[in-house]
């Protein structure tokens, strides 16, 4: 059955709205800030760049999805828009430091 759901998250700044949407065979799931994205590998960081979005990628494996907020949260950034880099976002942090970067 397909599932969306939308929670809201604290960040340093602005609250955000975490996104978990899922179906029979896939799931994705995200974070929108203030200023940009947390999203897990669904978001395509080309697209991204050409819009000029701030988007913060992290990347889960067939062992370690990538579900919930949570997940989301405590998973580390893998990806990062030109935009967002320059609010200071870096590969390697985890997703709650961006998001409280983008929030």
């Amino acid at each position: 059955m397909a599932e969306v759901k939308t929670t809201p998250v604290a960040g340093k700044g602005s609250p955000a709205v975490g996104l978990e949407v899922s179906w029979i065979d896939s799931q994705f799931v995200m974070i929108i800030a203030e200023k940009g994205v947390v999203a897990c590998g669904v978001i395509d960081k080309g697209v991204m760049e050409r819009a000029g979005a701030a988007i913060a990628i992290a990347r889960g494996t067939p062992q370690k999805q990538l579900v919930t907020v949570d997940d989301l949260l405590s998973a580390k950034i893998q990806d990062v828009t030109e935009k967002a880099a320059g609010y200071g976002v870096t590969v390697g942090m985890t997703g709650r430091e961006a998001l409280d970067i983008l929030s």
